[in-house]
């Protein structure tokens, strides 16, 4: 699967659970690769790229979580 694909599916999953649920790293990883069988690899790759972008951040209250950041 092409990287961007993976990173439409991790920003549509991250934009989903904004407000219900704060994911972790580990959440992704694990829902993307069982639900779409992408190899874990491929998914974290996808995800730094997202936070390098600046597109997601991590927040940190007790843990860290994916965040897509404030407007």
């Amino acid at each position: 699967m092409e990287k961007e694909e993976v990173k439409k599916i991790i920003y549509e999953l991250v934009e989903a659970s904004t407000g219900k649920k704060k994911l972790k790293q580990s959440d992704i990883l694990k829902k993307v690769s069982a639900d779409q069988g992408i190899e874990k690899d491929e998914v974290k790759a996808a995800l730094r790229d997202l936070v390098d972008a600046g597109t997601l951040i991590f927040t940190y209250f007790g843990g860290s979580f994916i965040e897509i950041p404030p407007k």
